[in-house]
This record gives C-alpha cells, sequence and structure tokens, in this order.
C-alpha cells in the first residue's frame, strides 16, 4: 500500500468531510487531479456548490492540478459573474426574458477572462475566493479569506484583499529545481519511497533522488 487510493472518495473515514475532489464532481468543465482534496461541510458533497456564476453556455473550466489542498468555504468565481461595464447600465435586462433578451449581447462581447488555473500542491485556505481566469502556480499557498484576482506564481504566499505577496517559500534557484523535478507527477511507489524528503525542507535532497 502507497497511500490512500486516488480513487476513493473519502479518502479519511474518521474526517468524513474530506473529499478527494475529482471523485465528487460532476461537471464537465471543473477537473480535478489525482489526490486533491477538499473539506466541505457536513452534508455537503457537491462542490459545484462553491463555484459561483459557472454557466454552461459561457465555457469556461476550473482546472486543479495534483495534490492540492482546498479548505472549507473556499470560493471560486466564474466568468458568468462578470457584467459589461460597455453600457449606460451595467443590469443584466436579458436574462430576465419576458422580451428584455432583445439586448442578449453576443457571446463574443462578454466579459471573459478564461478558465481558471490552479496547478499542483497548491494550498487555498479558508474562505479564500479565487476570481475569474486567475492562473495559480505549483506550491503557492493562498491565506484564509485572501480574494486573489492576479495571477499567483509559483511557491509564493498570498494574503489579504486583494491578494498580496507576503513572502516566496524557496529561493529563485530552488523553484527552478523543483518546477523541474514535478514531484506529483511520480508514481504512488517512488512518492512514498521519498514522502519524509517531500514533506521536508531540503530541496537538494530532493534534487538528488529525482
Amino acid at each position: 500500500m502507497y497511500g490512500p487510493s486516488p480513487e476513493m472518495a473519502k479518502p479519511m473515514p474518521a474526517v468524513p468531510t474530506v473529499h478527494f475532489l475529482k471523485n465528487i464532481i460532476k461537471n464537465q468543465n471543473i477537473i480535478a487531479g489525482d489526490y486533491t482534496a477538499v473539506q466541505l461541510p457536513e452534508g455537503v458533497e457537491n462542490f459545484e456548490n462553491f463555484v459561483l456564476y459557472h454557466y454552461p453556455f459561457m465555457g469556461d473550466r476550473l482546472v486543479f492540478g495534483k495534490f492540492c489542498g482546498i479548505a472549507r468555504q473556499a470560493k471560486f468565481i466564474m466568468n458568468g459573474a462578470h457584467h459589461r461595464m460597455t453600457g449606460i447600465s451595467t443590469y443584466p435586462f436579458q436574462i430576465f426574458g419576458h422580451g428584455w433578451e432583445k439586448v442578449m449581447p453576443p457571446i463574443t462581447e462578454l466579459p471573459m477572462k478564461g478558465d481558471t488555473i490552479i496547478e499542483n500542491d497548491v494550498w487555498i485556505g479558508y474562505n479564500a475566493t479565487i476570481l475569474p481566469g486567475v492562473h495559480i502556480g505549483n506550491g503557492a499557498c493562498i491565506g484564509a479569506c485572501a480574494v486573489v484576482s492576479k495571477d499567483v506564481p509559483p511557491y509564493a504566499i498570498v494574503g489579504g484583499n486583494p491578494a498580496r505577496l507576503i513572502r516566496m517559500r524557496f529561493s529563485p534557484e530552488e523553484i527552478e529545481l523543483l518546477q523541474g523535478i514535478a514531484w506529483w507527477n511520480w508514481n504512488a511507489e517512488k512518492i512514498f519511497k521519498y514522502l519524509d524528503i517531500i514533506v521536508g525542507g531540503n530541496v537538494q535532497e530532493l534534487v538528488k533522488i529525482a
């Protein structure tokens, strides 16, 4: 046995609020890699409740890599939340119908910031909010209650509203090495064998066995 199976929905029987995300999502525009875990309130297994304004006709995706941790109440706001700012009114008349649909804009005129991408080994803290089109790099940490409106570089720690860089977790040289090693792509046996080094802080030790 080399850790829990990535195919389990609830990998921690003693903590039934923790789920491997890829096994509970139903929306084809939400994608999660192996072992990415989310903590949801008791009785709630529908992660889509925390993915807001994710309308199918927009076509935008929420993508997670492997080994991400998502704390309770973390929210992901998608492109459907945007209102057009080019007119006199920002009110979405067209969605209510009854004749108002005559001002329905073509999809090409709707504000779009693209897919929201969370790479691998990212920690998203309690009640954090990720805004549309944000790209969060490998190994980044998002502080509790942070509002992330801009891309986050790999191995950065950010917090606040709007989220700002607090510090980098490693030196630029170490980050380059970690990006190249990409330990999250190793097979389960190799990860198990070198788990103590992966959770340790010595990048050079990881380089030796990569």
